[in-house]
């Protein structure tokens, strides 16, 4: 393993976080509106509003507050609720075991179906299976997440094929079965995009690997297809793929707010909703960072694999 690379890779990912929190501390310190106005309603004047920052600490010098929060996002301390005065990182967790759950579930299902069947396709190019499952992939594509959700929550919660509950959530604890059953539509619904993703870059690199002069000597050789392709052309074949999938990890932990409100999943999407309405300025920018935090611990997870898949890469060569 190469352990200068992979040291390069940790400094990067630790310079992404600083920048990506000091983004969003901007940002939500530009959000129109205050907490202090919302919590007091209608009942609000311009001296109350004015205690009221000062009982959250929101009168503070900006330089101040900036290298508390800063100092927060790498002790995993995010202070506490200006709504509910809870402190941030007690409601986010239960939240995002949640999500987490949803986002690795879906993964799976992205790997499981998708990765087999990128392969098939390579193995059988320009054939009535490749076609085929070329043709799932661009529908995949073509579906965004709100409307892959809404025609599972239309089909499969109501009528003849309405096996399963239109949303919420039921914990590990009370059983598998209806575990599966109120984490099914969320992750399908989510898997759809990066399942096409997926498959087509499969499809694409496998294409590649196959028609390289190592794969054609051990053709020559006599090798069976099955052998050529489960020895000699998987590994470097799917190295492309950990890049892909390590992306969508990502990606799926930032689209999850619309699949968990459509579904009303009580994960960190809707926690998310919640804050940026009640202006909890705390919620907002951890449910913002958690996530990127996620994106990044999935590019270097990602790093880790391809050393270990290819020992002689080299900081900027994949």
């Amino acid at each position: 393993m190469n352990y200068l690379y992979l040291g390069k890779r940790l400094v990067i990912a630790f310079l992404s976080l600083l920048v990506v929190s000091s983004v969003v501390f901007a940002m939500t310190m530009a959000l129109p509106g205050s907490a202090a106005e919302i919590i007091l309603g209608t009942q609000q004047t311009e001296q109350s509003v004015q205690q009221v920052r000062e009982e959250m600490g929101l009168d503070r010098p900006l330089s101040e507050r900036y290298v508390d929060f800063v100092i927060g996002v790498f002790t995993l301390d995010f202070g506490d609720s200006l709504i509910s005065d809870q402190p941030v990182t007690e409601m986010l967790i239960p939240r995002l075991i949640r999500t987490l759950q949803l986002a690795v579930v879906a993964m799976l299902l992205s790997i499981v179906l998708a990765i087999p069947m990128g392969v098939i396709a390579a193995a059988k190019r320009d054939t009535l299976s490749d076609t085929a499952i070329t043709n799932v992939s661009y529908v995949g594509v073509s579906l965004p997440s709100f409307v892959s959700a809404s025609l599972l929550l239309l089909f499969f919660t109501t009528g003849p094929l309405g096996i399963f509950p239109s949303g919420g959530y039921e914990p590990l604890s009370e059983g598998f079965i209806p575990w599966v059953r109120h984490l099914a539509l969320p992750a399908i619904a989510l898997n759809f995009v990066v399942f096409a993703y997926v498959l087509r870059q499969t499809r694409s690199s496998m294409i590649e690997t196959l028609e390289s002069d190592y794969i054609r000597t051990a053709r020559l050789k006599g090798l069976a297809e099955r052998s050529v392709l489960a020895r000699h052309a998987l590994r470097n074949g799917l190295l492309p793929t950990v890049t892909v999938l390590a992306i969508n990890f990502g990606w799926m932990m930032g689209s999850v707010v619309i699949v968990e409100e459509i579904f009303s999943y009580p994960g960190m999407g809707r926690l998310i909703v919640q804050a940026i309405a009640e202006r909890d300025l705390p919620v907002i920018q951890a449910g913002i960072l958690v996530p990127t935090a996620a994106f990044v611990f999935a590019n270097l997870l990602a790093d880790v694999v391809y050393t270990v898949l290819d020992p002689r890469i080299e900081l900027g060569e994949k």
